[in-house]
């Protein structure tokens, strides 16, 4: 019994300890101008192998959040965002997603990066009643799965079928591929549309194997790849690319390589080097040099960041301005309902381009080719290249 009450001690003073903090959180919005604080949950890998996306899912949100501030907030509300590391994993990321629920200060989530994650919170998200937008899931079944769910990235019904069709079979040539794909919601959802698109371009896939998050010795897998003598090699991940693709090498097998996941990542050169040369990939975004706007924000990303930005920060950073403009249209009275409700009939051209969500919940991007050349990413066709 004293153990209990000692344990309800604890937590009456953490409640009012968290209570206090808010206070001043509101009042210190109300002295600078603000009516208020609205926060927005933040859901992403900051840890493991993921941890790229994570951090710029963090840093491109707050890059959102101080704009939308700055000039004077979403509504006239103060942004707040409570960012969380959900490790890339499922559990994890449904228990901070529980948290976020519960915390009736939060009026949104945004994340989580995976598929995987963002489909293990869809009931919970749909029972609470909250949005959960993602900047990068793309399983086709995700924002289907609850009226709250929604995500920005495109679908793998739409890209990968791009990848088999005109990448490989098309820009490439290649009559015969061999697949590794990380065994995950995303990675089936990949591999799955892959394949039902290389089979209708006349694509054989000679061999195909996968493996479970974390892996880190690809030897086995590679072996029975190159035994099969494919044209091209696709790998289907986002964290493990770097790894195969220097583990490809280091087994002396000179394939070509295309990889479906990581976008224009500048971490995985970094991490390959030489290695990644030649290597093709699909990406929905490009940071155009001739573009002032688009490289004034790739800059100060890589101020804060340390290293530049793919598609996946820029994605979360409109991530914010869409949930700012949802708040903007709630009026008088901002709720989660009035957000949800406002999110999916707005339109917005972000930074990533247009985005209109359609009756599910995410969107339908088009897709551009890019390579590495002497260490650095190149376009090599645009987005209208499907239609020649």
């Amino acid at each position: 019994m004293k153990k209990l009450c000692a344990l309800l001690c604890v937590l009456m003073m953490l409640s009012m300890a968290l209570f206090a903090n808010g206070n001043k959180e509101e009042e210190a919005a109300k002295a600078e101008g603000f009516k208020g604080i609205i926060k927005i949950g933040v859901l992403g890998p900051l840890t493991g192998t993921n941890a790229e996306y994570g951090v710029g899912f963090k840093i491109g949100t707050q890059m959102a959040a101080d704009r939308i501030n700055a000039a004077g907030g979403a509504n006239g509300y103060k942004l707040i965002l409570v960012p969380k590391d959900s490790k890339g994993d499922p559990k994890e990321s449904s228990d901070l997603t529980r948290q976020f629920c519960d915390d009736s200060d939060i009026m949104a989530i945004i994340g989580d990066f995976t598929s995987g994650c963002s489909m293990a919170n869809a009931p919970i998200v749909d029972d609470a009643k909250i949005v959960q937008l993602s900047p990068t899931a793309s399983n086709p079944k995700y924002a289907g799965m609850s009226d709250y769910c929604f995500s920005i990235m495109g679908r793998q019904d739409g890209e990968a079928p791009f990848f088999a069709k005109y990448i490989i079979s098309k820009y490439m040539g290649v009559k015969k591929i061999g697949l590794i794909y990380i065994n995950s919601d995303w990675g089936v959802s990949a591999a799955d549309n892959f394949r039902k698109a290389a089979n209708e371009a006349g694509v054989e896939i000679v061999t195909e194997v996968n493996y479970v998050q974390d892996e880190k010795d690809f030897s086995s897998l590679i072996t029975k790849l190159k035994a099969a003598n494919p044209e091209a090699l696709i790998i289907m991940d986002q964290g493990a690319v770097a790894q195969v693709i220097n583990q490809v090498r280091a087994m002396g097998w000179d394939v070509p390589l295309t990889t479906l996941g990581p976008g224009t990542s500048e971490q995985l050169i970094g991490l390959t080097g030489a290695n990644s040369e030649g290597l093709i990939l699909s990406t929905p975004f490009f940071f155009d040099p001739q573009v002032p706007e688009l490289m004034a924000w790739k800059t100060e990303f890589n101020d804060k960041a340390k290293f530049n930005p793919t598609v996946h920060p820029a994605c979360a950073f409109d991530c914010v301005n869409l949930i700012a403009q949802a708040i903007n249209s709630c009026g008088d009275t901002v709720t989660r309902q009035g957000i949800r409700d406002n999110l999916a009939r707005n339109e917005y051209t972000g930074i990533t381009g247009p985005i209109k969500f359609n009756k599910d919940g995410d969107i339908t991007r088009a897709y551009l080719i890019c390579q590495v050349e002497n260490g650095q990413y190149v376009v090599k066709k645009g987005f209208d290249y499907s239609a020649e």
